[in-house]
Order: C-alpha cells, then structure tokens, then sequence
C-alpha cells in the first residue's frame, strides 16, 4: 500500500521509469530520478504546439485514455506529436499495482503512438479519493503550418471521421455492465472494444497532407458541443444533417436504454474537419480504411441549423455531458429497487 506523499524512489523505479520505453531524438533529457524538466530540441523552422488535460477515473486503462485525449488535441492543430509529461495523483491506501497499471496503459499507448513520456509527478495525497491524471503533450510543426478551429469558411465543406460517441460509449459499456445485462454479450464487448479508436492522429496526419482549413477533436458535449465550438470560434453559421452524421448502431442501443442522447455525449476518436473538397478526403481517409463522411457545410451569419428530413433545429452552446447523468440514473434505479 502507498503511503501519501511523493511515491518513494524504489517504486519509482519498478513502476513508473521502468515502463517508459519509447525514446524520441527531440527529447535530450526526459524523466528520471531527480529530473525536474524535459529538455527538448527543435529545428530553426519548427515551432512547440502543447497541450493539457486532466483525466479522473477508476478503469485500469485510464492511463491510455489519458494519453490519446492529449495527443488528439495536438494533432488537431496539424502537430506531429513527440511526447508527453504525466502527473498521476493517487488517493490514499492505494496499491503499487494500481500505479504500475496505470503507467503500463499509458505506455502503450505512447507507443502506439510513436510518443515519449518526457517526464511528470507522481504522489498520493488525500485531496482526491479517485486517481487524477493530467497529462501535458507536446507537439512540433512547421513555422506558420499549424491549424487553427477559427479557420472555417463560409462554403467549406464539414466532414466527420470514424464514428460520434465511441468514447462514451466504450466508458458506459466497461464502467456500468450490470445496467446492460438485458443485452448481447458480444454487443457489449464490441461497445467496450470502442477504445481502439480513439486515437484521431491517422486521419489528421492525412487532413493535413489534404491542406484542411481547420480540425476539431470532439470530446465533452459530443458532435453538438464541438460543432458549436468551431463555428463560435470561427464566426460563422453551419448547416448539417443529422441522419448523416456517422453512428455505431452499439452507441443507439446504448443511448436509447439510458434515455441520453448520443449527439451530446463525448466522443474521441472522432475527428471535425473543414475543407474545400470534402468528398475527396473522405476518399483518401477510406484508402486509409478510416471511414469518415461528409455531413454538411459552413454557412455565412451565425445560424448553426441540424436538419433532420424537413425539421429543423437550432444549436445551443455545450452544457454537461450526458455521460454524468448516468450517476443520477444508477440512483434512481437503486431507490426503485429499494422499495
């Protein structure tokens, strides 16, 4: 069992260095017993794109999840990503194995994604009672090349990658299967296996070479939320139809049980990108086997309308996810059965 404070050297050592693995030639000194700072080195026409986001949950993969939701930010401003620093907090009575767990699921998939753990802070501490992990990436690109979500235009086209709610729905299948008994097996082993693809480096390395004019990972408020955010950021309108924005018949089902709505449910590994020639990338993203589908287009103004056969519907700005109102389901039904 760790003991609060900062993990001791010993464990250190055998759970944490010891599953770093990949090594990058940008990262001259990277972590390591009693390195405080990353030291990284660029070329002259190259410029840092970073990144961070924290991470809180239980699942023993947490600390893979952790690293793609990074990563995608930086491959959506158009960076190549090079490595990451990793602060794990844990609550107290933690085991070591809990650790080790968490440092071996972010390093596959740092090594998936060819990326080095740089560096971080691990501790146990009694202000968090699940384990917190915030994860800083790095990134390199070319002066002047990176991308930015404001650069939409009116006319472009809107084209979405893999499927919406793939994250979400991997989280409710792994975190709540007792809820979802009433279905397939092999249905919910499918929704859990969802995490495979959360990674949206792929098909941003390839929107990139396609010379898109802006990328948006959709995360927290799903579709909805991310939409709105490019075309507030970008001040312009949209317009998209809603039967071809692209969904796993595992993430209906799913939604419909819990009474959520899928549109607003978060969603890495799905990439938002704006383009002149929409149905072109989505050739080349398939050549990629990457499936991907154009879904509408920016408008001038600042109406942001989904269509729905002939009913219409305007956006809202990003509120909660729907993946927190499962807590409030998980009560009510244990009120229920209590009576």
């Amino acid at each position: 069992m760790l003991k609060i404070g900062k993990i001791s050297e010993n464990v250190l050592k055998r759970s944490v260095l010891k599953q770093i693995k990949t090594k990058r030639d940008e990262i001259l000194i990277g972590a390591g017993i009693g390195e405080d700072c990353a030291i990284l080195s660029l070329k002259e026409d190259e410029v840092f794109v970073i990144s961070t986001d924290p991470i809180t949950g239980t699942t023993k993969d947490i600390g893979e999840l952790s690293i793609h939701v990074t990563i995608n930010d930086i491959a959506s401003s158009g960076a190549e990503p090079v490595g990451v620093l990793i602060s794990i907090l844990l609550p107290p009575e933690s085991e070591e194995a809990l650790l080790k767990e968490i440092m071996i699921s972010a390093q596959k998939a740092c090594s998936d994604l060819g990326i080095q753990i740089a560096g971080g802070h691990t501790e146990v501490t009694d202000a968090v009672n699940r384990p917190v992990i915030t994860v800083t990436g790095v990134g390199k690109a070319k002066k002047g090349a990176c991308l930015k979500t404001a650069n939409a235009d009116p006319g472009q086209d809107i084209v979405v990658s893999k499927y919406i709610g793939l994250e979400g729905t991997s989280i409710l299948a792994k975190t709540h299967p007792e809820l979802l008994d009433k279905f397939p097996q092999m249905m919910i082993r499918n929704a859990a296996a969802f995490d495979q693809f959360l990674s949206v480096v792929p098909e941003a390395a390839i929107a990139v070479k396609m010379g898109v004019s802006a990328m948006h990972d959709i995360t927290e408020g799903g579709i909805f939320g991310a939409l709105w955010e490019m075309a507030e950021s970008s001040k312009v309108g949209l317009e998209v139809d809603l039967k071809k924005i692209p969904i796993r018949q595992e993430t209906v089902e799913i939604c419909n049980y819990f009474d959520i709505n899928p549109y607003l449910l978060m969603s890495s590994g799905s990439m938002i990108m704006v383009t002149d020639r929409g149905p072109e990338l989505v050739k080349q993203l398939a050549q990629a086997k990457i499936p991907a589908a154009v879904i509408g287009k920016i408008t001038a103004g600042n109406d942001r309308i989904i269509w729905n056969d002939d009913e219409k519907r305007f956006l809202e700005p990003p509120k909660s996810d729907e993946l927190y109102k499962i807590r409030e389901v998980k009560h009510e039904r244990k009120n229920t059965e209590n009576h």
